[in-house]
């Protein structure tokens, strides 16, 4: 009971970094109708961002307190929503009046060169990094086993569900929010209503990018150690959470990558580590045979 309850909750703060990667996927694809296949890298250039602004405040001697954490957050959600930005103008919004293969392969395109960028700029090796946030609270003892929910794990958890409420809020109360549904529904009539579509999509990428960024980050401080191949690993579980939940829903966005979490997490406690991926997508399989659209997902209805 006590080793299932601690797996429950690594699960858990797994899945939070998961679905808030997935995000990103879900809101590009409820934009565009298309996969953003850059974005994993987008997450793993959040976590690099993070490092570098650690290991500066580091060497200023400015590495201490919440202060210091929201800082590396905020500069690392900045910086990253400019690379967001940027695979939108240099992907997509060139090609986007193209068939619909060359986004994608566009997008794989800059997958390739953010990962041999940042394999050059900083190395292949892992990039390790002292734990900032240690400790935490025994929840419970069975024998010599301890049952413990880290500080950073309550961060990830509580981090995750305010920037998702937030992000929520943007989306049902703010005029952004009308614009990124009307798009959705119907970009050409939202371009003739006054909408301006090429901002919203531009915006839409940044906003994921940010949420990324905040998934790279607690990464970093969760696990302590990143290269230049997280991204790759990190973006096809996101995306099949993505697609497990729902492709185009948020919340089943964040309810897939909960159940991709938590599906690796106990498969590798009681199974093979190594079969821990092969668990996952299996599980997708089946579902997506018995429901094509996705846990949450709806059934696109062709416009004519």
């Amino acid at each position: 009971m006590a080793y299932a309850l601690q797996q429950l909750i690594n699960g858990i703060s797994l899945g939070m970094i998961y679905g808030l990667i997935a995000v990103g996927y879900t809101m590009v694809y409820g934009i565009i109708g298309m996969i953003n296949f850059a974005h994993g890298d987008i997450f793993m250039i959040g976590a690099f961002v993070s490092l570098i602004t650690v290991l500066l405040l580091q060497a200023g001697g400015l590495m201490a307190g919440p202060a210091a954490i929201l800082l590396v957050l905020l500069v690392s959600m900045a910086i990253t929503a400019l690379y967001g930005w940027s695979v939108e103008r240099v992907a997509y919004r060139p090609l986007r009046g193209s068939f619909r293969l060359a986004p994608l392969i566009s997008a794989i395109g800059i997958s390739i060169v953010l990962q041999n960028y940042v394999q050059v700029s900083q190395g292949a090796r892992p990039k390790p990094m002292e734990t900032l946030i240690p400790g935490g609270i025994e929840v419970m003892r069975d024998g010599a086993f301890v049952v413990q929910f880290s500080y950073s794990q309550m961060l990830i958890i509580a981090l995750t569900l305010g920037v998702l409420a937030v992000f929520t809020v943007l989306v049902t109360r703010t005029p952004l929010g009308r614009a990124m549904r009307a798009c959705e529904q119907d970009r050409k009539m939202a371009s003739l209503l006054g909408i301006d579509t090429d901002r919203t999509i531009s915006l839409t990428f940044v906003i994921g990018a940010a949420l990324a960024a905040v998934a790279g980050t607690m990464y970093l401080l969760r696990y302590g150690v990143i290269d230049f191949y997280i991204g790759f690993l990190a973006g096809v579980k996101a995306f099949t959470a993505a697609v497990l939940g729902g492709i185009g829903s948020l919340p089943g966005a964040v309810l897939g990558g909960l159940l991709i979490g938590l599906i690796e997490t106990f498969w590798s406690a009681y199974f093979s580590v190594q079969y821990k991926d092969v668990a996952a997508f299996s599980i997708l399989a089946i579902t997506l045979i018995f429901l094509p659209t996705g846990l949450l997902g709806r059934q696109e209805v062709e416009k004519v």
